[in-house]
């Protein structure tokens, strides 16, 4: 048990799976309070037994303001005003030029920049001065993915946003960073690789073009978030970390082009 974060309290949306349950997992072993949202009540409340009393889980789809907002005013209820907020919750989402609907395009959109702008507006008057904001992006923002525009440009803007917020909240010494993952072992895969030897042809794929020459399991992104919302990374502002193995900084340096 470590104690980075004693007597914080922690937001995260989307805390039920993936890199927010990690980070979750994390937070609660270095002695924060959590309140973790998402969409299913069932990975909720099997979170919520896993980690323990420190843990306050509460079922809010991130697009709907309002039931953020409350799950926001019962957690701070709860635990106390709100130190690190991890805007997390984020949906994939396939949307090629010549094949794509408004409402896919809209989706994306609302569920990976309107909402995260409104889950930070909604915990910020909940904050204590001091505290750290982390917002979730992608290497996809720079990637140049075929069939990603949405989801692309979700993340950009997400990072655009960050620079934003950081301005607006530096007065209150609140910091507002973002971490971009790059290809993690999540569940955010199930609908491009549906089974295990889909998985990993698109594991063995995805580590050819990224320098380290593996994808990152899911702690290696927690791990950074815990940096950020630390004391660790307390003169850290606006900035945006890749947890990529190098896929951005350093793509020819992929197993692909080695001799």
């Amino acid at each position: 048990m470590g104690t980075r974060l004693a007597n914080k309290t922690a937001l995260i949306t989307g805390g039920n799976s993936g890199i927010g349950l990690a980070t979750a997992r994390l937070f609660v072993a270095e002695g924060a309070r959590v309140i973790i949202t998402g969409r299913n009540q069932e990975t909720l409340r099997a979170a919520a037994k896993e980690l323990g009393p420190n843990v306050l889980a509460v079922v809010a789809d991130a697009t709907d303001i309002t039931a953020t907002e409350a799950a926001i005013g019962k957690g701070v209820d709860k635990f106390g005003k709100l130190d690190i907020v991890f805007a997390n919750a984020g949906i994939p989402g396939n949307t090629p030029l010549g094949g794509t609907t408004l409402a896919t395009f809209e989706q994306v959109i609302r569920t990976n920049i309107t909402a995260v702008f409104f889950t930070v507006q909604a915990a910020v008057p909940h904050m204590n001065d001091g505290g750290s904001i982390i917002l979730n992006g992608s290497v996809i923002s720079v990637l140049g993915n075929p069939g990603y525009s949405a989801y692309a440009a979700s993340k950009a803007g997400v990072r655009a946003m960050a620079r934003v917020m950081a301005s607006e909240l530096s007065p209150r010494g609140i910091r507002v960073n973002v971490v971009s993952p790059g290809a993690a072992r999540t569940p955010i895969w199930n609908g491009a690789a549906p089974d295990a030897a889909a998985f990993a042809a698109l594991e063995k794929r995805i580590s050819g073009v990224t320098p380290l020459g593996r994808i990152a399991e899911a702690d290696h992104i927690a791990k950074t978030v815990l940096f950020l919302a630390s004391e660790d990374s307390a003169h850290v502002q606006s900035a945006e970390i890749f947890v990529d193995g190098g896929a951005t900084g350093s793509p020819a340096g992929a197993p692909v082009f080695r001799a």
